[in-house]
């Protein structure tokens, strides 16, 4: 039964969960409904349709599709994505160190960046769209603009958020600006400086398929409303579904294991684990002396590595 309880179990049968109640939600909708019935598509039909865009390319003797295929599509907003997500860490990086460490810069900025970040998306994509038609250049500037307030706000509030008592002491150590930035600064505001990255990425995707969608001629948002167009629902889901693969991927395979490594000196996981076999075997009276022992024993670690140092 601990299977049961593990979080990879608890992993796997998500998806389970979500087939489930994809039948379940076209069966209701089916029965109120009946006009839906060649609408609403089943998952086969989905994995059909997206197996089908997978082998198109290598399927000889077929005619020319009226599109790009779906590597070249995903290369194109990939590359759009790239682009706009890497000014907009760096752009949105410095600014967001200016405002947190100056009053005067946080003046300068606050009420812009508030602007910019109540800024729908779609408006941005509209606005976009129209100036500078087709091309990367639109695509580009709306990962920029819908993810840039993101990274100046959660950078800021990172440093904002560094305990001014490592300044002091390191002051009082006489350890130079650089080492202090280096070894207090940064390693503070890590926590915020990757939900800046995840902010970032996923809300200037959504920016990227919006223009993409209304002023492009190509990428994969294009390719959504072509499915649209065209009345074919599961196409518009295959490629929504290729969308959140390729998400899980990334945060999986990229995001979770650089802050993995990021963070390994944070206890925090092996305690979380050793918290809830107290709750399961002795209740919340274990569990709070379990996470003391814990605590104590990390400490005694912690203290042993330094000492050894």
């Amino acid at each position: 039964m601990t299977v049961l309880t593990t979080p990879r179990f608890a992993r796997l049968l998500f998806p389970v969960a979500v087939i489930a109640f994809w039948y379940a939600g076209v069966a209701v909708i089916k029965a109120v409904w009946p006009f839906a019935v060649d609408v609403l598509p089943l998952p086969q039909e989905v994995v059909g349709a997206m197996w089908g865009e997978l082998i198109d390319p290598f399927v000889e003797g077929k005619d020319a599709p009226t599109r790009d295929n779906v590597y070249l599509t995903f290369a194109i907003s990939l590359y759009r994505l790239l682009v706009g997500f890497l000014i907009a860490m760096v752009v949105g990086t410095i600014i967001g160190l200016g405002m947190g460490l100056s009053k005067a810069v946080d003046a300068f900025f606050h009420d812009w960046v508030m602007a910019v970040l109540a800024m729908p998306a779609l408006g941005w994509a509209l606005f976009i769209s129209l100036v500078f038609g087709f091309g990367h250049t639109g695509p580009i500037l709306a990962v920029i603009l819908t993810g840039i307030p993101f990274v100046i706000v959660n950078v800021r509030e990172g440093v904002r958020n560094t305990p001014r008592e490592l300044f002091d002491m390191a002051r009082a150590f006489g350890v130079k600006q650089n080492r202090t930035t280096r070894h207090v600064l940064v390693p503070a505001m890590m926590p915020f400086f990757f939900a800046a990255i995840r902010y970032a990425f996923s809300i200037g995707w959504k920016g990227l398929v919006i223009t993409e969608v209304f002023g492009g001629q190509d990428g994969a948002g294009w390719t959504l409303k072509f499915y649209y167009d065209a009345h074919r629902a599961h196409g518009v889901v295959g490629y929504a579904a290729f969308f959140i693969i390729f998400a899980l991927l990334l945060e999986r395979f990229v995001f979770e294991r650089w802050s993995r490594r990021v963070f390994r000196w944070r206890p925090d996981a092996g305690a979380m684990e050793n918290v809830e076999q107290a709750f399961d075997v002795a209740g919340a009276e274990g569990a709070m002396a379990a996470s003391a022992f814990i605590t104590a024993e990390n400490l005694d670690d912690f203290t042993d590595e330094h000492k050894d140092q």
